[in-house]
């Protein structure tokens, strides 16, 4: 496959790695960039990866309220207390505010699910691949499939970014980390709906969210 000099710099934008490097990524993964982007990171050619496991211990906490309805606490770290004062690591912040208020997810990532939970859902959706009336081993395929779906649904770095939904929060993140230079961590969330657990007249508040970040 060719590839093109917007593919190469889409990859540097994103990852932050050396040009030759982004198209030897590139070729090797026939100009797929999400693969590009795995191969660099395991050779330790990404920026974003070399910072990855740097201690983070300043950032923000980060509030958004939306209507008098929903509202959204999140704290996101930094390596230094410089970074989080800058605009764009604060515009980021907000971003995964709204995010967390117009998709409601449960988890930062797929590794804070705990494991009965997690074994709850899949045997969910093995009885629903069962009733629709698939084979024992074909339902066991198809709930690896369902569950990358359910991880999508749950996991705040899996979701598609609002603004953007060919980008995923976790892309957006690595983004972030390769241009302002620090090591950044999505830490914890909290998310709050008027009426949650209550019996009330049905109202999409997290639909409203998304249709004016969008609009």
């Amino acid at each position: 496959m060719s590839i093109s000099a917007s593919m190469v710099k889409e990859l540097r934008e994103r990852t932050g790695a050396g040009m030759l490097d982004c198209k030897k990524a590139l070729e090797k993964n026939d100009g797929n960039i999400e693969k590009a982007i795995e191969y660099l990171r395991e050779k330790g050619l990404s920026k974003a990866a070399k910072k990855a496991g740097r201690i983070t211990a300043e950032g923000v906490v980060e509030a958004y309220i939306h209507g008098g309805r929903i509202g959204v606490l999140v704290e996101v770290n930094t390596e230094t207390d410089f970074v989080s004062k800058n605009d764009e690591f604060k515009e980021f912040v907000k971003d995964v505010a709204m995010q967390i208020a117009a998709h409601n997810p449960q988890y930062v990532s797929r590794d804070e699910i705990p494991q009965d939970v997690l074994n709850k859902e899949r045997e969910i959706l093995k009885q629903q691949a069962l009733n629709e009336g698939k084979p024992e081993n074909i339902a066991e395929k198809m709930v690896e499939g369902r569950i990358e779906k359910y991880f999508k649904d749950v996991c705040l770095l899996e979701q598609e970014f609002i603004k953007d939904p060919d980008t995923t929060i976790k892309q957006l993140l690595t983004e972030k980390i390769a241009k302002i230079g620090e090591n950044i961590i999505i830490r914890r969330f909290s998310r709050f709906e008027v009426g949650e657990g209550l019996d009330k007249k049905e109202e999409n508040f997290a639909e409203e969210v998304a249709k004016q970040i969008q609009g």
